[in-house]
């Protein structure tokens, strides 16, 4: 069997951005709820897609916010997203799927715990993570742990993300670290771009590996040099970096992978999408537990 992890912040801020505007019955903005419900109805109407987990930013926040002070955050997200946030866990949990709404981690928390969790299982053949965040391709694993980019119908294995980015899944948070993600509001170490940083991190690894010495960097000498300078000088933050990159394996997920399989959409169903002024939604279900 193969499990589907799915970044429900991924999905919803997809959604926001590709579907239609809609009001509902109380006068909220929902187009983006009633877009992900439709883009999770087409991932259940594949036969291999049997046992489901989504995982949400329930706050943008989360305890890494207290580790870096510009780590990102709900401030300068538009009201309309945040705001469905409670209402779009409502009604895929009314679908019928388990829904993971995250406090103090972070969904991408969820689901790296989820894949450690039940990649040792030996029934599973093969999960799946649907999103297109840089940070879960730490959890890839061969062909048996793999990332997928569902609007561009893109996968990546464990050689694609050696070819993305020029180092193995485990190098990616140190990977991160240095080169910086604008998305996630760390600058990374000045210099360290992805070319250079993935030829050091293909040899060395891990931040605390690499040499001091220039020559062994593989780049030219003023190049390294400099590198190597600017590295000593911001080594705590590199480090601080990575540790916001990691993704953390401790969350207290109680789903056992019988709960994730899914039998249908729940009765409640049907209150919510009237709710959400779209009713059409329940007669493309074919099945109801």
């Amino acid at each position: 069997m193969k499990i589907h992890l799915v970044d429900g912040t991924y999905e919803l801020f997809r959604a926001h951005f590709g579907a239609p505007p809609k009001k509902s019955q109380s006068g909220q903005e929902v187009g983006a709820t009633l877009g992900m419900l439709r883009s999770m109805l087409l991932l259940l109407s594949d036969p291999e897609v049997t046992h489901v987990a989504v995982a949400f930013d329930h706050v943008i926040e989360s305890f890494r916010n207290k580790m870096y002070k510009g780590y990102k955050s709900s401030e300068g997200v538009d009201p309309i997203i945040l705001n469905q946030f409670p209402v779009a866990e409502a009604a895929i949990k009314a679908l019928g799927l388990v829904t993971w709404p995250m406090v103090k981690f972070e969904a991408d928390d969820a689901i790296a715990t989820a894949v450690a969790k039940f990649k040792k299982v030996k029934s599973v053949e093969q999960i799946v993570i649907c999103s297109v965040d840089k940070d879960l391709t730490q959890m890839v694993d061969g062909d048996r742990v793999i990332c997928w980019d569902r609007r561009r119908e893109i996968t990546l294995n464990e050689k694609g993300v050696i070819e993305k980015f020029g180092v193995s899944p485990e190098s990616i948070p140190d990977f991160l670290a240095l080169v910086g993600d604008s998305a996630d509001g760390y600058p990374g170490i000045q210099g360290w771009g992805e070319k250079s940083t993935s030829t050091v991190l293909a040899k060395y690894k891990h931040i605390e590996a690499i040499p001091n010495d220039p020559n062994k960097l593989g780049l030219g000498l003023g190049r390294a040099t400099t590198l190597l300078e600017n590295l000593k000088s911001n080594y705590k933050d590199a480090l601080l970096f990575r540790e916001l990159s990691t993704l953390r394996t401790d969350v207290p997920l109680k789903e056992n992978l019988a709960d994730l399989k899914w039998l249908g959409a729940t009765s409640r169903l049907k209150k919510v999408c009237k709710e959400l002024g779209s009713e059409s939604i329940v007669d493309r279900i074919k099945l109801w537990r």
